[in-house]
């Protein structure tokens, strides 16, 4: 039975996330959304099931991108995530891509969360 493309998309976020769990040791997680019009990232502590930061593309104000589905937009959005896990406490977290290539907008999110201070 051939399964849906949801489906596989599905699998394939679930297959990171148990390979960033044993690998992770008790470090928060950086997990990132992408639609077709956003991004969007939370850093998320597994162990108590609580968000501790999030920032997305949709958000105004100082910093925040015209457009949201763009590589500039990316990049604004990791910066923020960053300051606000620095807020927190938080520098090491694993990167959960959540089945996306790391590619394009996720690599942006990611080397500008990296250049504004966290670890990963």
């Amino acid at each position: 039975m051939a399964l849906k493309p949801r489906e596989k998309s599905n699998r394939r976020a679930q297959r990171q996330r148990t390979r960033l769990k044993a690998v992770g040791s008790g470090r928060m997680r950086l997990s990132v959304f992408r639609s077709n019009k956003n991004i969007y990232a939370q850093v998320i502590d597994d162990a108590a099931g609580v968000t501790l930061a999030a920032a997305s593309s949709l958000e105004s104000g100082e910093g925040a991108p015209e457009k949201g589905a763009d590589k500039a937009a990316a990049e604004a959005v990791g910066r923020l995530i960053a300051a606000r896990a620095k807020e927190k406490g938080v520098v090491d977290v694993v990167f959960d891509r959540g089945g996306y290539l790391y590619h394009g907008r996720v690599k942006a999110l990611a080397d500008a969360a990296r250049e504004a201070g966290l670890n990963f």
